[in-house]
């Protein structure tokens, strides 16, 4: 065993969704536990918001997300040569780990093997109800890496691989978590629905929207990830007039507001098209003490106890997640049982086990 006191850190796409925020947090504490850390992405997210931190180095490369899928895989394939080329620098460097966040660097985990690192995966998705793309790079990923992180026991189902195989799942910074006081009865006075969202149909943002016209007594709130022009032109192409009790706002570097002046959280992910590997906006919820209806299966659905906390209802079923709404909006004893339950439930996600374990599976 050594002492592992450099990471190098590869993570493709930098913005604001859920593994870059993970990332953040996880990279946050390592730099306070004394970890130097290259790390190696693109610009324009969450993980800029590290450049202020010392003992962490940035080296900066093209990538966005496309609609073109033939452009998006050349520039991923363009962006493999450049991790592939860039990661032999680190050669004759002693007491180095890789640390891959997510399968898509696959580039810097060929070359990390090669020249003879620690090769460690922090696997957030689930290749297998992805494409056919995504189940090589994971078959790739438990061939080249000497250790894997998975998120939850579902996503870890899938895996052939057995051996250096951990379930952790995600936590929130401490600052996220410290900034919410339980308060259900003003939380309740509110009457507001929240969904935070990528710009993506299997998302359920056009059944937000409908569930938003089906409730006009209560106010709705939709954080999409991405820029307003993106989101007017997503709008205009499927021709739709939202109601007025419904806000949908832009990409947001603070979301801590949003769920402050929300009742309860929705995450509507269409599981015959995505199934969520963990659900980062239904832990957020939870640690503000907000109940959340989610799908029945993935990595969310492990976080939910039917009835409990929360509930769980496929979108194919949206009058039911009317009528629940109805139900939790209409009843303040049991969106006090609810929500006491659901902050119940987030503080076994505890940012410092998390780590814990985390470090043990790098320094090993």
């Amino acid at each position: 065993m050594y002492v592992m006191r450099k990471l190098v850190c590869f993570h493709l796409l930098n913005d604001y969704s859920g593994s870059p925020k993970v990332l953040k947090t996880t990279l946050e504490i390592l730099l306070n536990r004394g970890i130097i850390i290259n790390l190696i992405t693109s610009q324009g997210g969450v993980l800029d918001e590290l450049k202020a931190k010392e003992n962490i180095r940035f080296s900066y490369f093209s990538y966005n997300f496309s609609e073109n899928q033939f452009v998006m895989l050349l520039k991923f394939a363009v962006v493999q040569f450049y991790l592939f080329f860039f990661s032999f620098r680190y050669i004759f460097r002693k007491h180095t780990v890789f640390y891959i966040n997510t399968i898509l660097p696959i580039g810097a985990a060929l070359a990390g093997r090669m020249i003879g690192k620690k090769v460690v995966y922090h696997y957030h998705e689930n290749a297998f109800v992805k494409s056919a793309f995504y189940r090589v790079l994971c078959r790739m990923m438990q061939y080249l890496a000497n250790e894997i992180i998975c998120v939850s026991e579902y996503q870890r189902s899938f895996l052939a691989r057995q051996h250096r195989v951990t379930v952790i799942p995600n936590s929130l910074p401490k600052i996220f978590c410290n900034a919410f006081d339980f308060e259900p009865k003003q939380a309740f006075k509110h009457q507001n629905v929240l969904m935070l969202s990528s710009l993506k149909l299997n998302k359920g943002i056009l059944e937000f929207i409908k569930i938003a016209k089906q409730l006009p007594q209560y106010n709705f709130e939709l954080v999409i990830n991405d820029t307003q022009d993106n989101i007017h032109s997503f709008l205009a192409d499927y021709h739709i007039e939202k109601s007025t009790n419904l806000i949908i706002f832009e990409r947001q570097n603070d979301v801590i507001p949003f769920y402050k002046r929300a009742t309860i959280v929705v995450n509507l992910s269409d599981k015959k098209q995505i199934i969520e590997t963990f659900g980062l906006t239904a832990l957020e919820a939870m640690t503000a003490g907000l109940p959340i209806i989610v799908p029945t299966i993935g990595g969310i659905a492990e976080m939910v106890e039917d009835g409990i906390n929360g509930y769980k209802i496929d979108i194919q079923e949206l009058d039911l997640i009317v009528k629940h709404i109805e139900n939790i909006l209409s009843d303040y004893e049991l969106y006090e049982f609810l929500a006491s339950n659901a902050l119940k439930t987030a503080k076994n996600y505890d940012n410092s086990i998390m780590m814990n374990r985390i470090l043990k599976i790098i320094t090993r």
